[in-house]
């Protein structure tokens, strides 16, 4: 059977294998990355499309924006409500969780202001109809965050070989330079406004090897002190702020406003 992102028993799997919350974030802390861009989220109707943990539309909730958390899977959204029950009781009455295929969500059209998404444009083979209903839901001048793994990265490498050997975890995955985001973006009918980029901090190999000691029973750090509080993690955060380093990142993303 070819591989189908929009299959809720493909996410169901890898979600259930995270239900004991010990699972990193993104890579890009979206939530900062918005408020560059919106300062102040108090207020807004946000979607996150393809939620995972649900963690980044936690914190805009805590923000203090209306947020819809949508995804196909049950268990992902099971997981958000774990992580949502961290949260203060205000937060949490900020969140709504829809169960709904992204391509066809069933919600309202023009009934948001911003929606984004993380790691999803690339498991679509083409990105094209995600957008077109991404686009449906946004009000007039909406604006989109759309977070995708970045082509010239070591992580492209590890991942094309695994998918040759039927071994990659979600099936199938694409990738995106910033250029060539930016351009399926406005071929939709959006205009960039402020890209980003990061890489994993930890990086792969240490995750990687994580969960190799963490199924002999042996359980290190999730994040060691050179990834958080170092001089090598501070020269990261300034880097990734210049365009040039976003050919290099593990993570780039774009923030756009609907037109027309």
């Amino acid at each position: 059977m070819r591989y189908d992102p929009t299959k809720a028993a493909i996410w169901d799997k890898v979600w259930a294998e995270r239900m004991d919350l010990d699972v990193y974030p993104p890579v890009t802390d979206i939530a900062s990355e918005i408020a560059r861009v919106v300062p102040d989220v108090g207020g807004l109707k946000i979607i996150e499309i393809g939620a995972g943990t649900g963690r980044t539309s936690i914190e805009l909730a805590r923000r203090g924006a209306e947020v819809t958390i949508l995804d196909i899977s049950e268990r992902s959204l099971e997981l958000a409500r774990k992580f949502a029950k961290k949260a203060d009781k205000k937060t949490q009455s900020r969140l709504k969780y829809v169960l709904a295929d992204a391509l066809n969500p069933g919600l309202s059209a023009e009934s948001f202001d911003l929606l984004f998404h993380q790691g999803l444009l690339e498991h679509f083979r083409s990105p094209f109809p995600l957008l077109k209903a991404n686009r449906r839901l946004l009000c007039k001048g909406g604006l989109i965050v759309v977070d995708v793994p970045q082509t010239f990265h070591v992580y492209t490498i590890g991942k094309h070989v695994q998918m040759s050997l039927g071994r990659w975890f979600a099936g199938w995955e694409r990738q995106f330079t910033p250029a060539s985001l930016a351009r399926t973006l406005e071929r939709t009918g959006f205009e960039p406004v402020y890209a980003y980029g990061d890489w994993a901090r930890p990086g792969m190999f240490y995750r990687a090897l994580r969960i190799a000691f963490k199924k002999v029973g042996i359980k290190l750090p999730m994040y060691p002190k050179i990834s958080v509080d170092s001089a090598f993690s501070r020269a990261a955060e300034r880097l990734r702020r210049k365009r040039l380093f976003h050919w290099t990142v593990l993570s780039c993303g774009l923030l756009a406003r609907k037109t027309g």
